[in-house]
């Protein structure tokens, strides 16, 4: 049971009903964000891109209209066969632990969304770090798009319930053990359902921690797809661009 629950994302993640939960997610918002970041980085035409923890691939798929070269990894196999429609020269997907290094090396490698701080080792957070370094080229860019806890955490909702397609997510949330914590119970065809997922509450000075340690140079902070600077009281992300 406990390996079960220490992987409680590769078993979420892999239904259908994370994607019909997170359906709404605005695409608009993730191309804007893109946008803004490889010409923050000024990444050249036909630069190599990771996307780590890539789900169905909407930023690898983008990306590459970009003009990119992208693989997309990510440890769920059913999102990876999702994404794996869209292949073309220059895009491809692969299942893929993101704390296990790629033996390949990236202008770019982007981790976003909070696709991080999963892991019930804390090892294992500092391993996709290095994971992360190993993958970049020695002038390569690593970019990591988490919440900004500390807003999150004030402006938590306890419970709520959210349709969709029919399907009623009865949603609880709650902070234990530096975790924040998020149980899912819903029914769908006369079976019950019930799925938490488990977020690290790290912090901007946890990640300046793990950069240190993996032998890595924090170069911005910003707080929004804008790229705005990060204020820890009002930024609605965390964004990190290191080398």
């Amino acid at each position: 049971m406990a390996e079960l629950e220490t992987k409680w994302y590769a078993e979420w993640f892999n239904t259908k009903y994370y994607h019909i939960l997170y359906k709404d997610r605005d695409y608009k918002e993730a191309q804007l964000f893109m946008q803004n970041l490889v010409k923050n980085l000024r990444l050249a035409p036909n630069s190599k891109i990771l996307d780590l923890a890539c789900g169905k691939g909407r930023h690898s798929i983008y990306l590459h209209q970009l003009g990119f070269k992208v693989t997309g990894t990510d440890l769920s196999k059913n999102s990876i066969e999702l994404a794996q429609k869209y292949e073309q020269p220059g895009l491809n997907f692969k299942v893929q632990d993101m704390s296990k290094a790629l033996e390949e090396e990236f202008d770019a490698v982007f981790n976003l969304f909070t696709s991080f701080g999963y892991f019930e080792k804390e090892e294992n957070n500092l391993n996709t770090i290095k994971a992360i370094k190993a993958e970049l080229k020695p002038d390569g860019y690593g970019v990591i798009d988490f919440m900004n806890v500390k807003k999150v955490i004030q402006n938590l909702v306890p419970r709520n319930t959210k349709t969709v397609e029919g399907i009623k997510f009865h949603q609880e949330r709650w902070i234990e053990n530096n975790f924040i914590f998020k149980q899912i119970d819903f029914e769908d065809d006369g079976e019950k359902y019930s799925f938490t997922e488990r977020v690290k509450a790290l912090t901007l000075k946890d990640f300046q921690n793990y950069f240190d340690q993996a032998g890595i140079q924090l170069l911005n902070v910003f707080g929004d797809y804008h790229l705005h600077e990060f204020d820890e009281e009002k930024s609605d992300r965390l964004i990190l661009i290191f080398q």
